[in-house]
């Protein structure tokens, strides 16, 4: 298909990547025998595509140019050649041969049976670079040789396309990306900086789909190498794999493959935002690892929210300090079972034995048994990546850990514990507080809600959400990183984790809406668990049947919230502060309650899945206790439906 559409316009061979974007461009909207009766685009997004902007590749197009680009009597519109659609913006991607510049726009006269008369002299040249750093007065220069109108083929009718297109492709395609309306001026990345951008609002940002990665952070060794900061960093990584004893110079043996390696590099920052450390990190390509051969089991368990937060608030009611130790390149203590051999890094190449690889004897990042590898050297410690919290009351106890942990890992002492995964912690002598200021912060800034309006409550009273297939397509990928994103937050909320208070049992509160969800009608469950004053596990989710009526709705999630309690409870005993007594959990539905606590089963309840009758053996062996509460005591209610602002 390519040598086909550069043949078509007598293309230089030179411009054989835009051809094969422009062919996967039509070949994801064309149908297939993989997927019946629909396009692949359709089959991914689930919406039918339009294929309006299809246009010749390789024909003549008419530019608009803006009028702060052009003087009064200069030509409105330069002559370029078709190249498809711009990956970046709802816009079209054209080469103009003249200036020799990339220009995306959106305003262009099409001639589809015109092409240019190419020669070996305009193929040569190198494309000019256009930045945004010109100053205005080259701004204000004509662009040279501008094709005049009179050169428009007349005996051809133009295909004309408005500022605003009625294309869906392009209307939808980028605009669910943009957010907000804030009109902020980006600067330009160095990848773009081959592209003349014209007709297009620079307050969008062009790395809506790129924002896990720093502006600021390079991201190739060739760039990286050529500051201080980031070369000390990469040196500072190959001293910790040699003195780790990770890996070895070996020859490769026959038979077996090599896993290339590259680097990352990340700026750590602090929780107030300042520059922490330069973090280079050389990782393996484990996405090129075969199961079976270069690795079998990698599951590795780390620590939950939950359990996290259940210790920060035992160390709150009894006053105890939280410390942290950070284990340096944790990874590379993993011993491996498996024979892998990696590349040498780049800029480390061992003179004289450059075709030499390196047999790995311990774990490096990205492999993907490198987890595990580290977990089964820690397994004896409390654990959550490469963070190591401890707490409690014995100073000596803690001298003890810190001096075993450093003579084992080579590791930093944090100090007292105030910033974890994101999360900042305040310890004081009222209690010990936990929020993510800096996060809020950063995902408000990359999907561009800096500046908008606070609300008070997440969403409005009452509102039932349905499925609307007519609505306007909207960015998955946006859409799924703003989920995530808003998922993790939920770690800390509410901020306050506890004010000092008294010792007290482990109790919970659950709660179900009835058929809240429109479109399968099941309902959403929700509960919380509180030890002391201290919320310490919550969740909100639907329930995966159907109930018939609100009792079984309620019953339901009564019993999730048991089967959480239990779990709860078991972390409390391997913390030997085994409960003692059943867990109280509240409810308010009657109905509920009674069918928990009575063993018969009854005509309307009957074909309530075995699974939940769980409930009550739990409640007749005592370890759970289902407690009336009046609603407006509920403190789940808030994980089932919106609810109004009460103001304090």
């Amino acid at each position: 298909m390519v040598q086909t559409i550069l043949s078509k316009g007598h293309i230089p061979r030179s411009f054989w990547p835009e051809a094969v974007i422009w062919s996967i461009h039509i070949l994801n909207r064309s149908p297939t025998l993989v997927v019946q009766n629909v396009t692949p685009e359709e089959a991914w997004n689930g919406r039918k595509p339009s294929v309006n902007h299809f246009r010749i590749f390789g024909c003549i197009a008419y530019a608009h140019i803006p009028d702060q680009k052009r003087k009064k009597l200069d030509d409105k519109g330069e002559k370029c050649i078709f190249l498809g659609v711009s990956e970046m913006s709802k816009a079209y991607k054209l080469y103009n041969p003249i200036t020799k510049k990339i220009v995306i726009s959106r305003d262009i006269i099409f001639y589809e049976g015109s092409f240019w008369k190419w020669d070996d002299n305009t193929t040569k040249q190198q494309i000019q670079v256009d930045f945004d750093g010109e100053n205005e007065e080259e701004r204000q220069q004509p662009l040279p040789q501008q094709i005049p109108a009179a050169e428009i083929p007349p005996n051809e009718a133009p295909i004309t396309v408005e500022t605003s297109p009625t294309t869906p492709e392009f209307d939808e395609q980028v605009e669910a990306a943009a957010g907000s309306s804030s009109h902020r001026v980006r600067k330009r990345p160095t990848w773009m900086s081959d592209y003349e951008v014209t007709g297009i609002d620079q307050s969008e940002d062009p790395l809506t789909h790129f924002a896990l990665f720093s502006d600021c952070d390079p991201t190739t060794f060739e760039s990286a190498v050529k500051e201080s900061k980031w070369r000390k960093a990469m040196e500072a990584e190959i001293a910790a794999i040699e003195r780790n004893d990770t890996w070895e110079l070996s020859e490769l043996p026959k038979g077996h493959k090599t896993i290339g390696v590259k680097w990352v590099y990340k700026t750590k920052l602090k929780e107030n935002g300042e520059v922490d450390k330069y973090k280079a990190r050389l990782v393996a390509k484990g996405y090129k690892q075969k199961f079976g051969v270069d690795y079998k089991e990698v599951f590795a368990p780390v620590a939950r929210h939950d359990t996290i937060r259940l210790v920060i608030a035992l160390a709150a009611q009894n006053s105890w300090p939280i410390f942290q130790l950070d284990v340096k390149s944790a990874f590379l203590h993993g011993n491996l079972e498996e024979q892998v051999f990696v590349d040498q890094p780049p800029g480390y190449i061992k003179v004289k034995n450059e075709h030499k690889v390196y047999r790995l004897k311990k774990a490096l990042y990205e492999l993907k048994q490198a987890p595990r590898a580290w977990y089964s050297r820690i397994e004896a410690y409390f654990l959550k990546e490469d963070d190591l919290k401890f707490t409690g009351n014995d100073s000596v106890m803690f001298k003890r850990f810190k001096k075993s942990m450093m003579v084992e890992f080579e590791m930093s002492d944090l100090g007292m514990m105030h910033y974890f995964l994101g999360i900042e912690v305040v310890q004081s002598d009222t209690g010990i507080f936990i929020s993510q200021k800096k996060y809020v912060r950063e995902i408000l800034n990359r999907f561009q809600m800096k500046d908008c309006n606070p609300v008070s409550t997440p969403t409005q009273f009452g509102l039932k959400l349905n499925k609307d297939h007519g609505g306007k397509k909207v960015d998955n990928i946006i859409y799924k990183q703003i989920v995530g994103s808003l998922m993790y937050l939920t770690a800390t909320r509410p901020d306050i984790m506890h004010s000092k208070g008294k010792m007290s049992d482990l109790i919970g509160f659950t709660d179900s809406d009835y058929a809240g969800d429109q479109d399968d009608r099941r309902s959403t469950l929700g509960y919380v668990f509180m030890l002391g004053t201290g919320t310490i596990s919550w969740s909100s989710k639907k329930q995966s049947i159907v109930t018939l009526s609100t009792t079984e709705a309620e019953f339901v999630a009564a019993t999730t919230c048991a089967c959480q309690a239990i779990w709860l409870r078991k972390i409390l005993e391997e913390l030997h502060l085994k409960q003692v007594g059943a867990t109280t959990i509240f409810c308010d539905n009657n109905s509920t309650i009674k069918l928990s606590k009575n063993p018969v089963l009854h005509g309307r309840s009957k074909h309530i899945d075995v699974k939940y009758y769980f409930l009550r053996d739990l409640s007749n062996d005592g370890v759970i206790d289902l407690v009336y509460c009046r609603s407006e005591n509920q403190v789940a209610d808030i994980f089932t439906k919106p609810l109004n602002w009460l103001p304090s």
